[in-house]
């Protein structure tokens, strides 16, 4: 037989080659077989022939391994045919005369070389295997749990100011793992201590629950309520922020009943004034939430927001789940300041009308009542017991978050241009400006961001055109627009651009 000589995959062959494998007294045959097969298919790196080397065959015809095709079919010379392309070959065969124009036209069939059958290395039909591994969520130790003091000082690294706040929520969460931990197993059940954080925009609400998810190893889920309606109606139902944690702990029930779910935005549900239509995503949320706050079983699907006919539910118990909701809380102000000014103007104990119209720290004034008369329900404030509030940020505090957190804006400025070997200064003169230019927008520090990449624009195109310049400053008078940054060149010399 030349080297050019074609064969087809025949029944018969294949049956009769399967008797002679399974033959008992055909020893000496079999045993050579086997020693060959053996030598062929070992390999360096492979001793142990029983044990699973991380391969796995693939069909010689259509290459398909063996995890989509189901079990190979062996053929001598060691080759592997799936059973689809066996079963073609043999409806081929049985279907009258062969036509090998029609074979060679017929998809997935493919003609066997007999020369490259015996050239062919076994490691040619084998593929690594796809090992998935499987999210390990480590289980919570209490006792790893940090202080107080501990949390604190970490929050102090990435969040500037608000000293009462990150004191709340540090003893908070400590307190919610010290009684997840004692549990029931005496006469005293401690109650569950949720929080509810007040604060204008731009405070750092949300930047410090993000902050304290990434610090500790625990369940933590962020949702806003500006989406969830009552039941029935088009929106979230409520137990969409359980469902969250649920996926948020990798579908392990015992270890969402242990997590923290933050809740943004929960001015959003206040009870809406002088309306004369059905209040879905107000006060009845609100209703809706008690039970979730206090602590019961509900039904959340698993790996979806909305039930559905497809998705399988499963039951949390939210006993142990610590909430933390906050809101700015817009017209809060106002409330609290018509309280306040409510004492008469006239004699001894007279204040002035205008006293607190210019206060910035009003919110910190606020009551219970005050928030009733905003719109939340008595029942739904007597279950966050743990009320707080976030002062607005005044020009230091924001000089302050532009240089000090490790992330700061300014340091994410200066690593981009140390990338093009170009320093990065701002004098505080310049920091000054920004701060300013901030507190004239009210928001916060949103606005923060939004200046720096208005006035950065320029620099960082223009600076990787030449590679001469080795150092920018950024000035008060190139934000005030009266003058340009300092450049320094690499030889020293100093240049001043025009802005």
């Amino acid at each position: 037989m030349s080297d050019n000589d074609f064969v087809i995959i025949d029944e018969e062959d294949v049956k009769e080659e399967t008797e002679k494998k399974d033959v008992p007294g055909d020893s000496v045959s079999g045993d050579a077989d086997k020693q060959e097969v053996a030598q062929t298919e070992q390999t360096p790196g492979d001793e142990n022939d029983g044990r699973d080397d991380g391969y796995e065959k693939i069909c010689y015809i259509c290459h398909r391994p063996e995890s989509v095709t189901g079990k190979m079919i062996e053929l001598p010379n060691n080759i592997t045919v799936c059973p689809d392309c066996m079963q073609r070959s043999f409806d081929a065969m049985t279907n009258g005369s062969v036509d090998l124009n029609r074979l060679m036209n017929m998809p997935g069939v493919q003609f066997l070389n007999l020369s490259d059958l015996e050239n062919m290395q076994p490691r040619q039909q084998k593929i690594k295997k796809k090992k998935e591994k499987p999210k390990e969520f480590q289980k919570l130790d209490i006792r790893k749990i940090p202080a107080p003091h501990k949390i604190k000082a970490r929050l102090d690294e990435y969040v500037v100011g608000q000293e009462y706040a990150k004191k709340a929520m540090s003893v908070a969460v400590y307190n919610h793992y010290k009684r997840v931990a004692a549990g029931t197993s005496d006469d005293i059940e401690i109650e569950k201590s949720n929080m509810l954080m007040i604060g204008p925009t731009g405070s750092g609400k949300t930047y410090l629950v993000k902050t304290l998810a990434r610090l500790l190893d625990v369940p933590l889920a962020i949702t806003d309520a500006t989406s969830l309606t009552e039941a029935g109606y088009i929106g979230d139902d409520i137990e969409s922020v359980v469902s969250k944690l649920l996926a948020a702990a990798d579908n392990d029930v015992e270890k969402a009943e242990q997590g923290i779910i933050f809740i943004d935005e929960i001015d959003k549900i206040a009870k809406k004034h002088n309306s004369n239509q059905r209040d879905v995503s107000g006060e009845s949320v609100q209703q809706g939430m008690l039970k979730l706050l206090e602590g019961s079983d509900v039904e959340v699907p698993v790996g979806a927001n909305s039930k559905n006919a497809m998705v399988p539910l499963t039951t949390v118990n939210t006993k142990n789940i610590l909430f933390i909701c906050a809101g700015a809380f817009p017209d809060l102000e106002d409330i609290i300041k018509e309280r306040l000014q409510k004492k008469t103007s006239m004699g001894f104990n007279s204040e002035l009308k205008d006293k607190y119209e210019h206060d910035r720290d009003i919110l910190s004034k606020a009551t219970v009542e005050d928030l009733r008369k905003f719109g939340m329900i008595p029942e739904f404030l007597g279950r966050l017991p743990v009320i707080f509030t976030l002062k607005g940020l005044d020009k230091d505090m924001l000089v302050q978050i532009l240089k000090e957190p490790k992330n700061a804006i300014l340091k994410q400025y200066q690593k981009l241009l140390a990338l093009d070997e170009v320093k990065l200064d701002f004098n505080d003169g310049a920091l000054e400006a920004i701060a300013e230019k901030a507190m004239e927008k009210d928001t916060g520090a949103r606005a923060l961001r939004a200046i720096i990449e208005e006035f950065m624009l320029d620099i960082m195109y223009e600076i990787p055109k030449d590679d001469s310049i080795g150092e920018v400053m950024i000035t008060r008078e190139y934000i005030e627009g009266t003058g340009g940054p300092i450049i320094r060149l690499r030889g020293q010399e100093t240049l001043m651009l025009e802005s």
